[in-house]
């Protein structure tokens, strides 16, 4: 099985990667986008994506990309993240005069780079390992460094200028694994369930409405992050996730009850919650 990821190699994402399918086979793309329409088209089974960060929310392609598409979440994992600065060899960090990496990179490293760079120019990159490997193209100019994963420093043959740069002490990032199949994993009785609810007009009126169908029936919203529809200012849709598996009868009662409401719910999926303290599935 082949499963698409935010490339290139020394990515959080391929480390994520690893730990959802440790034999599996990677084919590393360029960004979100590239990776989920390698899944659509068929040309690889499932892709490995960031959805959502501890210290900066949301990746906002990701979830442009589950609104819009019709893949299904068949796995998560929680990968920590830790950042470092990096360039060519022989370049000190005062001569650092542009910085590039992915835009959750650098804003989880901006209090870092205004303390200790704060003339550099912050440049995005598609990913934090195409940042490193552009800084280590012999294209790139002289003063050029790139904040991604301490691996990546060995992988392109960068000098690592300072570690431990992100905001937070451990961070984490989540990720997971989408495929174009619509049925869920199999039930592990420790399972959580993703949604996208559309409440139609009534907008966040309605959002009380929907939560109580799930608290009526003892199940815990993990999550709840609203999301524009793109439609008109101050209409959205809701991302939620829930503890449960969509086959446990209070789950499929709570969307029956909220279809009754008139409000569209989608299911994106139901599979294993990862471990916060083990670093595996729960």
């Amino acid at each position: 099985m082949t499963y698409a990821y935010l490339g290139p190699e020394g990515t959080f994402t391929q480390a994520a990667l690893r730990r959802v399918v440790p034999a599996g086979r990677g084919r590393p793309f360029p960004t979100v986008p590239a990776a989920l329409d390698a899944v659509r088209r068929g040309d690889c089974e499932a892709a490995v994506v960031p959805l959502e960060n501890s210290v900066k929310g949301v990746v906002p392609v990701t979830m442009d990309q589950l609104v819009s598409a019709e893949l299904h979440i068949t796995a998560e994992v929680e990968v920590p993240v830790t950042f470092a600065l990096m360039a060519r060899s022989g370049t000190e960090l005062p001569a650092v005069t542009e910085v590039l990496s992915h835009p959750h990179a650098l804003a989880q490293c901006t209090r870092w780079l205004a303390e200790h760079l704060p003339g550099a120019r912050v440049r995005p990159a598609d990913s934090t390992a195409a940042a490193a490997r552009e800084v280590a193209g012999t294209a790139s100019a002289a003063g050029v460094a790139a904040v991604a994963a301490p691996l990546a420093a060995d992988l392109y043959g960068l000098e690592t200028l300072a570690t431990g740069i992100g905001q937070r002490a451990g961070a984490v990032t989540r990720f997971v694994s989408v495929a174009p199949a619509w049925f869920p994993s199999a039930r592990t009785w420790l399972d959580r369930t993703s949604l996208m609810v559309n409440p139609g007009d009534d907008g966040p009126g309605r959002l009380l409405d929907i939560l109580t169908e799930f608290s009526s029936r003892d199940i815990e919203v993990s999550r709840l992050h609203s999301w524009p529809t793109g439609d008109r200012l101050g209409s959205y849709r809701y991302f939620i996730d829930i503890d449960g598996h969509i086959e446990n009868p209070p789950v499929r009662e709570a969307m029956s009850a909220i279809a009754g409401l008139g409000a569209g719910a989608r299911f994106l999926g139901s599979y294993p919650r990862w471990g916060r303290r083990t670093g595996e599935p729960v």
